[in-house]
């Protein structure tokens, strides 16, 4: 099996070498996707509010602040963000945790934007090969002044093999990519609620004012 693939590799030209690193490439930022996305963000949002809340109640909101500092995720520092405008308008304190959200949300599309790059240009690229892939294998049977039914055919299956790869690289990332699309989806909704949880309570506990 692995002859057979390199075998195929070798015969599809130069074109492979860049399907294959447009694969690596679309892989290592898979796999720091990953990590990121389904290992690192492995947070409860609700878990985290309904504890700030239990221990502004108990200790107050300083406590609470240090409790979101230690935790060290993005849901805790834009919550952090939001308490850290205690006693202002619910305006301000708004605006405190948009302006964090929208920092501590810009790794989640790290990398993104290569990886759909990669599910674009796999297929391009093998595409090319089969192109000139067929040129050549035109120009061999011009040169030969017949033409061969074996010469013609093995020409193109040859053609067909960078396309081949390169659809065989760009469907797992494509799937990969929709995967993590929704999980950064999810987890932007979650946060929203979590802010806006927060928000509503320490609107109603009067840490902060209506105007």
């Amino acid at each position: 099996m692995v002859e057979t693939l390199l075998d195929y590799f070798q015969r599809g030209g130069g074109v492979m070498w860049g399907i294959l690193a447009v694969a690596l490439i679309a892989l290592a930022i898979s796999l720091e996707r990953i990590y990121s996305l389904f290992i690192k963000l492995r947070v409860n949002p609700v878990k985290i509010v309904e504890n700030t809340i239990k221990i502004i109640e108990e200790k107050g909101v300083k406590e609470a602040i240090d409790y979101l500092n230690k935790q060290k995720n993005p849901v805790a520092n834009v919550l952090a963000a939001g308490l850290e405008k205690a006693g202002k308008s619910k305006v301000v304190v708004e605006e405190a945790m948009e302006r964090r959200a929208s920092k501590e949300l810009a790794f989640l599309d790290q990398g993104m934007i290569y990886i759909s790059a990669a599910v674009t240009l796999a297929p391009i690229l093998g595409f090319m090969g089969t192109v000139t892939g067929m040129i050549r294998a035109f120009d061999a049977i011009a040169k030969a002044g017949e033409v061969e039914p074996t010469v013609v055919s093995a020409g193109i299956s040859e053609a067909l093999l960078t396309t081949a790869f390169g659809l065989i690289v760009a469907a797992p990332f494509s799937l990969l990519y929709s995967v993590f699309m929704s999980r950064i989806n999810s987890f932007q909704k979650k946060m929203e609620e979590a802010s806006n949880y927060l928000l509503e309570y320490l609107l109603e506990s009067g840490v902060i004012r209506e105007m």
